[in-house]
């Protein structure tokens, strides 16, 4: 059993800013000394969330439009109270959502759907660089 540990670093404009970041994922699978197993996507912090989706522009607005209602920007949160800032709704959809992911891989290749790509969602009010690291399991 092998085990390795990648990081991607990117900027986000965060406001439920959707990226999709399979590409990213997909090119440290193929450049590791790992043919198959699993491949765990996992964001480090408390105000965004990785998911899969079909990444095109009707479902990432459908996507952000739903976490609107599920919690919204407006709303009361004593977060706010407490640490005197405004993203309580960040943490809110983003513990909704979950920070990580399992993505099976074969072949040095993920088995994902045709349409579903491999996304990370920012929910903070402000820009953001943002750490996912890619740990690999697998022979």
């Amino acid at each position: 059993m092998k085990v390795v540990s990648e990081t991607i670093k990117l900027s986000t404009n965060g406001h439920t800013d959707v990226v999709d970041i399979t590409s990213q994922v997909a090119t440290i699978v193929h450049h590791s000394r790992i043919e198959g197993g699993i491949a765990t996507i996992f964001v480090v912090g408390s105000t965004a969330g990785i998911t899969t989706i079909e990444y095109e522009p009707g479902l990432v607005n459908d996507i952000k439009e739903a976490f609107e209602r599920i919690a919204p920007l407006n709303a009361h949160y004593d977060h706010h109270e407490r640490w005197g800032d405004d993203n309580g709704h960040s943490h809110i959809r983003a513990s909704l959502l979950g920070p990580s992911i399992t993505v099976p891989f074969c072949n040095k290749k993920l088995i994902l759907g045709t349409w579903q790509q491999i996304i990370l969602i920012d929910f903070d009010t402000r820009r953001r660089e943002r750490e996912i690291v890619v740990q690999l399991l697998g022979a």
